[in-house]
């Protein structure tokens, strides 16, 4: 696989292609699990950020690093435990005896990749460092605020929160993240082809950058031009309002949940090689930007697992929103 030359003004036609380059270079690591990839794609599209939550052992870290690999980008792991704390992500300032002076020495948030191995193993206080870093692309260090490189992208994984030596994580942080997603089990054929492929080397080792960090932010800044018809806007606004509505949740999407959907369904409709967006585009990933913004009133809980009420609770209010003909 090449790797294309940066361009100072990157043509549509051009990045379609990488994007379907990349795709199918992801999927190489990533066996059976399209709709997965799509998702990571759509997010990193929309400039969002991305969770991804499972059991342990199914392939959580290997998309992040198989997407990390994927464009020339700097790239930072961290791995998050109970003694982490915020200076380990954002960095400190260091006394320098030759000059007399304090330095900042930056830390591993300082990257175009961020990935966030086992958020939620850490304590909320260090989780908390994150917040501004997502939502603003920048951080504030003793009064002095510094800009986070473009593109900017924190790619986390999680264990489930009934999972042993784990804090779950707020709701002002998950908010933060546009889409989260489950990996799920192979299944018996992919898993087979997983065993054979790791017998003499890890695939991620023969991946190679498909994109630049420029081509990263052309996509982005292209997604944005992507049309979305003011029917389109109202259908997604319908689904907004009625999560906050619906008895079965105590907890609807905000606003900066509507405004991920649109720009996810910006980012769905450009990785389908089109500038339009369709009902399918909102209706498709409403699930996936929604499910962990919203919270299942205990009333109508099941005991289950709070993501799986909450997908299931979704689903059913789409079910009950007219969809624009």
């Amino acid at each position: 696989m090449t790797q294309t030359a940066p361009s100072a003004a990157p043509d549509r036609r051009r990045l379609t292609e990488q994007l379907v380059e990349l795709e199918a270079s992801i999927e190489t690591v990533i066996r059976g699990k399209n709709d997965v990839v799509r998702l990571a794609l759509v997010t990193l599209i929309a400039g969002g950020h991305l969770l991804i939550e499972d059991v342990p052992g199914v392939g959580k870290t290997t998309l992040a690093r198989a997407l990390s690999k994927s464009f020339d980008c700097s790239f930072q792991r961290i791995q998050f435990t109970s003694d982490l704390l915020p200076s380990d992500i954002i960095g400190l300032n260091v006394y320098n005896q030759q000059t007399n002076t304090f330095d900042f020495r930056r830390g591993p948030i300082f990257a175009n990749v961020v990935l966030a191995d086992e958020i939620n193993r850490t304590t909320p206080k260090t989780q908390s460092c994150l917040l501004e870093a997502m939502a603003e692309e920048r951080v504030t260090v003793e009064n002095q605020t510094l800009e986070l490189p473009r593109p900017f992208i924190v790619l986390a994984t999680q264990n489930p929160a009934e999972h042993h030596g784990t804090y779950p994580l707020p709701e002002s942080q998950l908010d933060r993240f546009t889409v989260r997603l489950r990996m799920g089990y192979p299944d018996a054929r992919d898993e087979r082809e997983i065993l054979m492929n790791q017998v003499k080397r890890d695939p991620l080792s023969s991946l190679q950058p498909v994109l630049h960090a420029t081509d990263v932010i052309a996509l982005q800044d292209l997604s944005k031009d992507v049309r979305v018809d003011d029917a389109l806007v109202d259908y997604l606004l319908r689904i907004t309002n009625a999560t906050r509505t619906a008895d079965i949740l105590e907890l609807g999407v905000s606003p900066r949940g509507s405004l991920a959907l649109f720009r996810a369904a910006q980012a769905h409709a450009l990785l389908n090689g089109r500038d339009f967006c369709l009902p399918d585009d909102i209706k498709k990933l409403a699930v996936p930007v929604f499910s962990h913004r919203v919270m299942v009133n205990p009333r109508y809980s099941g005991g289950g697992r709070q993501t799986e009420e909450a997908e299931t609770a979704l689903e059913d209010i789409l079910k009950t929103v007219a969809v624009p003909i």
